[in-house]
């Protein structure tokens, strides 16, 4: 991997929502300098540690429903009051139907029936929020030097940890962020989370989006992240029975909270070995 990706430094930087080829955010064969052998996968030994420059405990707001706008508005703020000394915070929340495109969405991907969408600031491409979708928009100072791909790294496995609570198999596809089941029996690889992201300041924004029970066709309308030749997918769909975001929203809390302080150890999932267990 590039240095210069794996150790970014620049005052502002995105993440692909998808990772659509541009950022190579898995683990390579063999593992990374310093892995370790351990249940499940290779422990990453560099990310056993905290990632945030704050000891204080994260503040977690369970907002319910609120405007794509409205929770964006309210990032800023808390970035704000971040850089000023505040506390590290996750909200976790809903949005009322909406697409959003990152800053490398092309005009070919927006919504086929010329449908509304919010231009972020975030990286990445476009895609879908709604109801009975999970998002997390961790506001967190992150260590010096900084390191975005370490940082995306740590929600994939929070969101990889969750979902194997509630008994299904994820992992990473190698240059593509976000969590997946693997392709087999005739269909395509599948995402369940994405994550598209901005770091300014040394401060998180943005964040990922966990499909829990929602509506699947919105994705249709787009070329969600950019990726034409996968699928999305909900832990409904894949689990066979209703997964609502209240029976996942506290065990994204915790996850993301372990993960981001180094208790809960990252891990190499590739979804293809994912595959062969199934």
């Amino acid at each position: 991997m590039d240095a210069a990706l794996h150790r970014s430094r620049g005052d502002a930087r995105g993440i692909p929502c998808c990772g659509d080829g541009g950022w190579p955010i898995s683990v390579p064969a063999g593992g990374w300098p310093g892995a370790t052998g351990g249940p499940g996968g290779r422990t990453l030994a560099t990310v056993t540690r905290s990632i945030r420059s704050s000891p204080a405990p994260i503040d977690v707001r369970q907002l319910g429903s609120i405007d794509y706008l409205e929770a964006w508005r309210l990032q800023r703020e808390l970035a704000d009051a971040r850089v000023a000394g505040g506390p590290d915070t996750l909200l976790l929340l809903e949005h009322p139907p909406v697409y959003t495109a990152g800053r490398r969405t092309e005009p070919h991907e927006r919504p086929v029936d010329d449908a509304s969408v919010v231009d972020t600031d975030r990286g990445g491409k476009i895609t879908w929020h709604g109801p009975g979708q999970l998002v997390g928009y961790p506001i967190i100072g992150l260590t010096e030097p900084l390191d975005v791909v370490n940082y995306v790294r740590r929600l994939e496995e929070a969101l990889i940890e969750v979902c194997s609570e509630l008994g299904l198999d994820t992992g990473r596809i190698d240059g593509r962020s976000g969590v997946w089941r693997p392709a087999g029996g005739g269909r395509p690889a599948r995402k369940v989370a994405a994550i598209g992201v901005r770091v300014s300041r040394a401060t998180t924004l943005h964040g990922f989006a966990l499909n829990c029970d929602c509506d699947l066709g919105a994705f249709a309308r787009i070329v969600p992240c950019g990726i034409s030749d996968a699928g999305v997918t909900s832990l409904s769909a894949e689990l066979g029975r209703r997964v609502g975001v209240d029976e996942v929203r506290y065990l994204v809390a915790d996850a993301v909270c372990a993960v981001l302080d180094g208790v809960l150890p990252v891990r190499d999932h590739d979804a293809t070995r994912v595959a062969s267990t199934l």
